[in-house]
């Protein structure tokens, strides 16, 4: 850690399916003492899908957490901690848009929430995408919906798009494939 805060322990308060809740106990060089919240996430992949004709499929679906359907590009949770992010990526792929790609390529990691959340999202991207069959979660409704980038980073500009991971990466995929 630092040198001037230690953890000197971490208790659970919530174990869940894809996150864990913890108070973490720090001290201080100073010796001040508090307690922070810290979530454990076993982490996920994105993926930027590339149609034909250059746009990107997007995902509306339903989110809890903000009672409203977003926009977003299609990503899902580890199946378990230390799975490859390539092979998740490849496997949501194919579950939310029924699509899958011979070669995916990463653009970047992202860490969404830095201030008590571990949460690391590999993001790749997939072109020359081969049709193949939707298979959505029992508790998935998905709609695709095909845009170019410039309508994306228009909807995000407006704000549309909210989602970090899918902003962070349609501007990602926009500096490095669209310049």
């Amino acid at each position: 850690m630092s040198e001037n805060i230690r953890r000197v322990g971490r208790e659970l308060k919530y174990k869940g399916a894809i996150l864990d809740v913890y108070t973490d106990h720090m001290e201080f060089e100073n010796g001040n003492k508090a307690e922070w919240d810290f979530i454990k996430h076993k982490g996920a992949a994105a993926v930027v899908a590339v149609d034909k004709d250059g746009r990107l499929i997007m995902v509306r679906q339903y989110r809890n957490a903000l009672d409203r359907y977003t926009l977003e590009i299609p990503a899902g949770a580890l199946d378990f901690p230390g799975e490859p992010g390539i092979v998740c990526a490849g496997r949501e792929l194919e579950e939310e848009t029924g699509f899958r790609c011979e070669k995916l390529d990463w653009l970047i990691n992202i860490r969404t929430t830095v201030a008590f959340c571990n949460e690391k999202i590999e993001v790749y991207v997939a072109r020359d995408l081969i049709p193949s069959h939707q298979n959505l979660d029992e508790d998935e409704y998905i709609e695709l919906e095909r845009y170019t980038v410039e309508e994306l980073k228009e909807k995000i500009f407006q704000g549309e798009i909210e989602d970090s991971k899918t902003i962070a990466s349609i501007l990602a995929y926009d500096a490095k494939y669209c310049r």
